[in-house]
């Protein structure tokens, strides 16, 4: 038993060590395994078998971040102030909505980060292990180095194991080195130099067992495995800010020094001319409270919430809440190929047969479809010769289909797999009794796999494998009438069929079976000669049903969408075509290697993919996009997508398919793993930002109107107009709410058939501030002229401060209708498909009332009961404000003009 001293910590090349000699190294016996002690000690040593994908941030942490913003901390500052001047109801409220803001920032952002959680699993939950001598059940997190593994068809690889002995195994890697064809292994060692991917001795954690079953002993475990060396890349890429995050942390810069500036001038110039300094610093307070707006965030936060939800009704889960915007304005969508562009189902799709081509209907392991020559319906039935080799795809197999509640899936390997639907789908039954009595297994170098079973005229052997391989062994072919000897025309025409599905993207197996002699020995190379020649079977993991119509989409969006794949050329090629990408040429990782950054920006300009692409490299493309002005979404669903998920603008990760590095890089999970929902989230964080626009600029122009009224009223001397707590009301409850309901506007039209916004573009441009300044001039100068019209025939100067303060409530909620749209009419997106902003307006002016008629409401906003006459005037007053605006709308409409909007992007 292995109760030595622990491996060295220096970990040697395994898979260039004999299995002898890694057992030796790692001083652990290759048939009883460790003893229990001896494991859990190594336990302690080596820590549990998991990946740490990124640092945990505890709830405090979480809802520490909501409260480190420009603006946030100005309201802060806001609040002591007013706090010092004994205005305990400015500071209440101030802090109020601060704590408001970062309460909803963190439910929403914890509510994201569980739900992350519970989507994640394990990426091998349990595993087999010979402890003591004894085959036992584990949790994959208690493996040490020097652990007894056992695996076999369908197992994920509980860690980096160096196999011992194997048969018949396959693995499918694709999620580590993006190579959609499973591997063979052998426990046979390979010089120090060979490349990871060619390690035939080496099973690595995370990758999944298609075939055969092995033996072998863990070497690794952790962050130490390929996965982890994975996950510590990810982890050196630091987290990038949104856009979004960016711009209002610069307006709310320019704000804050506008605000300070406008205060300190305003209050010096009135104390200079002989106010009283207490009533012009209340004044300078005033006019700081109407410039900020304090209900920003508090809009900001409850937008990207909402549209947290919207993402998940499309089929995405936020693990940050500006993800959305951000994908938004993405330029360059950056995609793997293998399960996100296609289905990662192998599905046959062309047979080659004697008597000519035939056409395979169907997608995936779904045993349905129909076989067709020209465009027309054949019977199986009816041609023996399309019997026979869909009968030797169906007997070479040792795959399984099993159905449940989301549809069909394979055991086994995936080309096997779709032999067996294919045959299905003629009728043969998909439970296969096992009647094989002897096999040559496939590995990559026989390139070829036979099956021999017992037949009443004889043993057949049933033999599949790589063309080039199979048909110098065929001296016969099956044609419809018969056996007969395969011609050199014949031959040539199979080497031209197997050429053309290749040069299509279609991975290729030759078909053929050989009735043995009795006295043949069954050795392989006696067997695999005098073959039959059935025919020839094209292969493709199909692009999923949904994604030509996505990537056009994308297009007409001005998004780009880019192949970062690792499988082949051919068959990136393949792919890429049938959805309709435009690409003139796929670029290798050996030839992306040789290029320096000028030389690849010269071809990322060009129509190109990237094919057999490592880590390393991806990430270079997505720094290297960044570096050119793009803002870079990232999708994938492998360890080797992680690092490029961190570092681009947006990460998405698949949330069934998708490995735990990847989806704990990424800012995004698509939980149904369809590509066409980055296209629908697209639109969404579209919307999102439209709207983030909409009432940014209607929050402005409300509180430039304020400022105007306060800073022209103290020019002409007269005494304030609006008290702090009046402009606290207006900016964090009446106009905060409608801000809000402005945040849930349905998209409008054409929305992606605009190119992507600018990244540099600010969230106001001069025709936004040009809209505000016209719209908040005219409310301030309004609500000054019903000032001093109410100081010439005012009863008392509460009067004529609540007819100031309403006619800007009253003026506010009519301009929120202006900013439904900001390129539409009203009429184009109907008065009443936002019930929530009408409800808004109508419930805000319903409270502006209950303000100057509630008698604790009078005493606590010093205001005075209007008239109806005076109501009246306030309608006047404010219907040209929406009429005209309106009028402008319908004008600019008509001649196909944008209004308040930001001039066109360049992608």
């Amino acid at each position: 038993m292995a109760t030595a001293t622990a491996p060295r910590t220096a970990a040697p090349p395994w898979h260039a060590l004999a299995p002898t000699d890694v057992v030796a190294q790692l001083h652990t016996d290759p048939v009883r395994g460790l003893e229990r002690a001896e494991a859990r000690r190594r336990l302690v040593q080596y820590g549990r078998n998991v990946l740490q994908t990124s640092r945990v941030t505890p709830w405090y942490g979480v809802l520490a971040r909501q409260f480190v913003d420009v603006l946030i901390v100005i309201l802060l500052l806001a609040a002591a102030i007013s706090l010092l001047l004994g205005e305990v109801t400015d500071a209440v409220t101030i802090l109020a909505i601060v704590g408001l803001n970062g309460l909803l920032g963190f439910v929403q952002e914890w509510k994201a980060e569980q739900a992350l959680a519970a989507l994640q699993r394990l990426l091998a939950p349990r595993c087999r292990v010979v402890r003591d001598g004894r085959e036992q059940d584990l949790e994959a997190a208690q493996l040490v180095p020097g652990d007894l593994v056992v695996l076999d068809t369908g197992d994920r690889v509980p860690a980096d194991v160096r196999l011992l002995a194997a048969v018949n195994l396959r693995v499918d890697e694709s999620a580590l080195t993006g190579e959609s064809a499973p591997v063979s292994k052998s426990p046979e060692a390979v010089p120090p130099e060979t490349p990871l991917a060619e390690r035939r001795g080496m099973v690595w954690m995370g990758t999944a067992v298609t075939n055969g079953r092995a033996r072998g002993v863990v070497v690794a475990t952790g962050m130490a495995t390929e996965f982890g060396r994975i996950a510590q890349l990810t982890a050196a890429v630091g987290e990038e800010r949104t856009p979004l995050q960016r711009k209002l942390a610069v307006l709310g810069m320019q704000l804050g020094l506008f605000a300070v500036g406008i205060s300190v001038l305003v209050a010096a110039a009135g104390w200079l001319a002989g106010k009283p300094l207490l009533e012009m610093f209340l004044t300078g307070v005033s006019l700081a409270v109407a410039v900020v707006p304090e209900g920003l965030p508090a809009v900001v936060t409850i937008t990207l919430a909402l549209g947290v939800r919207a993402m998940v009704r499309r089929r995405a889960l936020l693990r940050r809440l500006q993800a959305a915007e951000t994908l938004g304005a993405a330029t360059v969508i950056c995609t793997d190929k293998t399960g996100t562009l296609t289905q990662n189902e192998m599905t046959v799709q062309r047979l080659w047969l004697p008597s000519g081509e035939v056409e395979v209907t169907g997608v995936g392991y779904t045993p349905s479809g129909r076989f067709l020559r020209q465009g027309k319906p054949l019977e199986p039935q009816q041609h023996p010769e399309l019997l026979a080799l869909l009968e030797a795809g169906w007997r070479c197999n040792h795959a399984r289909l099993v159905q449940d509640a989301e549809g069909w899936h394979q055991i086994g390997e995936p080309t096997e797999a779709a032999l067996l639907v294919a045959a299905a789908k003629a009728g043969f039954p998909l439970d296969k009794p096992e009647a094989a009595v002897a096999e040559f297994s496939f590995n990559s170098a026989r390139k070829r796999m036979t099956v021999i079973e017992a037949r009443p005229e004889g043993p057949v052997a049933f033999v599949k494998g790589a063309p080039e391989v199979i048909l110098p062994r065929c001296t016969t072919i099956q044609a419809s009438s018969g056996t007969r000897p395969l011609t050199p025309q014949e031959r040539a025409a199979c080497e031209q069929a197997y050429t053309a599905m290749a040069e299509a993207g279609l991975r290729t197996l030759a078909l053929a079976r050989r009735l043995l002699p009795p006295d043949l020995p069954w050795h392989e190379d006696a067997v695999e000669q005098a073959l039959t020649l059935l025919g020839v079977v094209g292969l493709i993991d199909p692009p999923r049903p949904e994604v030509p119509a996505a990537v056009q989409l994308a297009r007409t969006a001005g998004i780009r969408v880019l192949m970062v794949t690792g499988d082949a050329p051919g068959t990136a090629l393949a792919i890429a075509r049938r959805i309709g990408l435009h690409v003139a040429r796929a670029l290798t990782g050996q030839e992306l290697e040789a290029l320096d950054d000028e030389a690849l920006r010269q071809i990322l300009q060009q129509d190109v993919l990237f094919a057999r692409t490592t880590p390393e490299q991806k990430l270079r493309l997505v720094t290297l996009l960044q570096a050119m002005g793009h803002v870079v979404a990232m999708t994938g669903d492998g360890v080797n997508d992680a690092p490029a998920l961190k570092k681009a603008d947006v990460g998405i990760a698949m949330g069934l398919r998708g490995t735990e590095v990847a989806r704990g890089a990424a800012d995004m999970i698509l939980t149904d793993d369809n590509f066409a929902s980055i296209v629908a989230a697209v639109e969404e964080g579209r919307r999102q930002y439209d709207n983030i626009q909409k009432f940014v600029r209607y929050l402005l122009s409300a509180n430039t109107g304020e400022i105007a009224a306060v800073f022209a009223n103290v020019l002409l001397g007269g005494p304030l107009i609006l008290l702090p707590v009046q402009i606290l009301w207006m900016n964090l409850v009446t106009d905060g709410v409608s801000a809000v309901a402005l945040g849930v506007e349905p998209a409008e039209a054409g929305l992606m058939q605009r190119p992507p916004r600018r990244r540099e573009a600010p969230v106001l441009d001069r025709q936004g501030i040009l809209t505000i300044l016209l719209l908040g001039g005219y409310m301030g100068g309004v609500a000054l002229g019903l000032f001093q019209y109410a100081l010439d025939h005012a009863p008392s100067l509460a009067w004529a401060r609540s007819l100031a303060f309403t006619g800007l409530v009253v003026m506010q909620q009519v301009n929120a209708l202006n900013f439904r749209t900001l390129r539409a009419p009203l009429a184009a997106v109907g008065a009443f498909s936002n019930p929530w902003l009408l409800l808004a307006v109508l419930s805000m002016l319903g409270l502006q009332a209950a303000a100057i008629y509630l008698p604790f409401l009078q005493r606590a906003f010093h205001t005075a009961p209007l008239a109806w006459t005076d109501w009246a005037l306030l309608g006047a007053v404010a219907a040209p404000l929406f009429l005209v605006t309106e009028a402008l709308k319908r004008w600019r409409w008509r001649r196909r003009r944008p209004v308040f909007d930001n001039p066109p992007a360049v992608a």
